[in-house]
């Protein structure tokens, strides 16, 4: 009976291969090529005629595969699993195991084939998507982080009022912008202006920091790497600011400080609209509005061969020059009020200030611009413990003198005017602003301990301030 049995298997045995759902590809010790199934020309489009009787070696050779597992196996006598790649680019799965006869010989190597290209397609695209699901998770962050700044620049000057309409007029076209100015104006403010003003202000703002970035980091940062670039770098990749931002606008604050290595490629992205990720060998397209902003004379610094001509020229196709605070000293009381109002709801508090202590503010010099102000606001309403800023609570360098104008406090020293008319105005402005601040002349003169009649006559004293109403 088992030798019936046995001589029914071996009468069925290429049957029994062919019904396998694996490929089987079937080698002896010397690597000799002795059977295949029908799966395996199917997975492959060999046919047994055409390899029976070859040296697997011979196939790698010939580039038909480019790795079999018989000598490893033959070498080991265990069994061993590879992916092999056809010239076809389809991927098979290989799992070898050695046959041994019954005194322990090894005899055969037979190998199971599987393919694993669409696998392999499904896991790629499941990265991509993870990628893309990544990307999109840092472009809201950097969204809901950019929109939670201001949009609005704060100015009552003449001169502010012409950037906004010149920049107004060329947002809404993709022309590139370069805003000018010293370090401080609010460069950023305005190129946020610009996007929120053109076609893209749906779309991601993305500011970068040119002067910021390690020069050494500039390249992955901006323009993204390949997974394993470098080392460090993570497995899964990243994308650069300008994939990150594609479809919006990409502001390059300080743009006098990047590297020539960078300009070349900051070039590329200008004229083809296209990147290329570091350690990659392919190029991608990206569509981004570039806005850019320096304190430096660019036009110098292609002369002194620091900043290339070619992207100058590309950069320089709107260009809108902010002025310093200093030129402007209508915008100084907006933006006080704007500031004093902010962090006076950021940490609680009511403030007011006093007109003589504003007027003193609007005749100083502002060398840290906008950006100085700001700061010295800020530190004012951290450290003031009343409610009413007068000239003596503001810092001392604030009164230094200018060689060019006196400050409001230098006028007031210099005579010309009777103590108690300077008094009388300084009075005046305090009651006035304490009772814009308490809403009440009662509650002023309780808090102040004097008199409302005195408040009534203190206040209407002069000219046309005598008009005014207030609430008794």
């Amino acid at each position: 009976m088992p030798n019936r049995s046995m001589d029914l298997l071996t009468k069925h045995f290429e049957c029994i291969l062919d019904a396998l759902p694996d490929g089987v590809f079937i080698s002896d010790v010397a690597g000799i090529t002795l059977r295949i199934n029908r799966m395996y020309e199917q997975l492959t489009g060999l046919r047994q005629e055409e390899i029976q009787g070859k040296q697997v070696r011979s196939l790698v050779e010939t580039g038909i595969f480019d790795r079999v597992l018989n000598p490893e196996i033959v070498r080991t006598g265990k069994p061993a699993t590879h992916v092999q790649q056809l010239r076809n680019g389809k991927k098979l799965v290989l799992s070898g195991f050695p046959v041994f006869d019954e005194s322990g010989i090894l005899r055969l190597v037979v190998t199971f084939v599987r393919d694993i290209t669409m696998i392999t397609r499904l896991n790629e695209q499941m990265e991509e998507q993870c990628q893309l699901i990544d990307h999109f998770h840092e472009q809201i962050a950097f969204i809901a982080n950019e929109r939670s700044k201001t949009l609005t620049p704060v100015f009552a000057s003449q001169s502010m009022q012409e950037v906004v309409n010149m920049l107004q007029t060329v947002a809404p076209t993709d022309a590139s912008v370069l805003i000018l100015g010293e370090t401080g104006v609010g460069k950023d403010v305005f190129a946020r202006l610009t996007h929120a003003h053109s076609q893209r202000k749906d779309k991601i703002f993305l500011k970068v920091d040119c002067g910021g970035i390690s020069e050494t980091l500039t390249e992955s940062e901006m323009f993204g790497y390949m997974p394993g670039a470098f080392t460090g770098a993570s497995s899964k990749g990243k994308a650069g600011y300008f994939e990150l931002a594609d479809g919006g606008t990409v502001f390059l604050d300080e743009i006098g400080e990047l590297p020539l290595s960078m300009q070349t490629r900051l070039l590329r992205v200008l004229q083809d609209g296209e990147i290329m990720r570091v350690g990659g060998s392919r190029s991608s397209k990206v569509d981004v509005r570039v806005i850019s902003a320096t304190n430096k004379n660019l036009a110098e610094c292609v002369h002194n061969g620091t900043f290339r001509r070619d992207l100058y020229y590309r950069l320089n196709v709107a260009t809108v020059t902010i002025p310093a605070l200093r030129e402007r000293p209508k915008d100084v009381p907006p933006l006080v009020e704007h500031f004093l109002q902010q962090y006076s709801a950021k940490y609680g508090k009511r403030m007011v200030i006093m007109d003589v202590a504003m007027s003193v503010l609007s005749h100083y010099q502002w060398p840290g611009n906008v950006r100085e102000l700001q700061n010295m606001i800020h530190g004012l309403v951290i450290t003031h413990k009343g409610s009413i800023v007068s000239p003596r609570d503001l810092p001392a360098h604030i009164f230094e003198g200018n060689a060019q104008d006196q400050t409001y406090a230098e006028a007031i020293l210099t005579g010309g005017r009777p103590l108690k008319s300077i008094m009388a105005d300084i009075e005046r402005d305090f009651l006035q602003q304490a009772i814009a601040m308490h809403g009440s002349v009662q509650k002023v003169s309780d808090l102040f301990q004097v008199d409302r009649s005195t408040i009534f006559r203190k206040i209407q004293k002069t000219g046309d301030k005598g008009n005014s109403t207030h609430k008794p």
